[in-house]
């Protein structure tokens, strides 16, 4: 622990070339890990493509007919390669976010440093929750999508394509979870207060529909109600926790 607090201290006391040298080695750190998952997971490819793909299979049980391809000769290599390095990115996150984190942390104020512990700790489930539920309500936009196809004409869609809307969506609802942990930074960084928040509660209600409707291009009103349900308790717990923050705040300045 005392070495630790050394090398921060060290750190915290760099000039701006021994930032860089030291910006440098957390990168090659990073980078290494990145590889080293990607050499590790590039033979498991079989696996996680089937996790990937599995939305777009179920949408034939859904009575849809829709037909992946790859569409170049390189297509194929191509593919194996993006959906190792997506694998590996989120299999070495620990590491590099590590690395990170010790390029950072001796910037940082102690109480800084505890509050950017919890909200990483909470942010991290938030977004594999949003990951889960975009996983969940993607055959059902992909069956409504499909069903615009014109009966005499075979959907047939190129893997490229279903990678990219795979990984867009599921990012995009996972960024979407993390909102109202957004609003609970502003409130603890004094910006945004409680009641503010809570006398907003119409605007939040409409936001998350918004977020749902941009989230589901489909139109499909219950996949639309599926995001933004989740959307909206996430939202009114943030203003509890709001509204408790100021709550303490209030105290401690009448103790004060």
């Amino acid at each position: 622990m005392a070495q630790a607090t050394t090398e921060e201290s060290k750190l915290g006391a760099m000039t701006l070339a021994e930032h860089f040298r030291e910006l440098r080695k957390r990168l090659v750190r990073s980078s290494l890990a990145l590889i080293l998952c990607t050499v590790a997971v590039w033979n498991q490819f079989s696996v996680i493509f089937a996790f990937i793909r599995a939305p777009y299979d179920s949408v034939q049980g859904l009575g849809s007919t829709a037909v992946l391809a790859l569409t170049g000769v390189t297509s194929g290599f191509s593919l194996q390669l993006k959906v190792s390095l997506a694998a590996a990115f989120v299999i070495s996150s620990p590491i590099w976010i590590y690395q990170l984190w010790r390029f950072i942390s001796p910037g940082l104020k102690r109480s800084e440093r505890k509050w950017a512990y919890l909200f990483t700790a909470i942010a991290v489930p938030l977004f594999s929750c949003g990951v889960l539920l975009a996983y969940f309500v993607m055959p059902r936009m992909l069956d409504i999508l499909f069903e615009f196809t014109p009966a005499d004409v075979e959907n047939v869609t190129s893997v490229e394509s279903y990678l990219s809307f795979f990984l867009h969506l599921t990012l995009f609802f996972g960024i979407g979870f993390l909102l109202p942990l957004v609003l609970v930074s502003l409130n603890f960084a004094g910006i945004l207060s409680g009641d503010r928040l809570r006398d907003s509660w119409r605007w939040l209600i409409l936001g998350s529909f918004v977020f749902g409707a941009v989230a589901t291009p489909n139109g499909d009103p219950l996949a639309m109600t599926f995001v933004a349900l989740p959307m909206i308790a996430l939202s009114f717990i943030a203003v509890g926790i709001a509204l408790m923050n100021d709550g303490r705040r209030e105290r401690a300045a009448e103790l004060s």
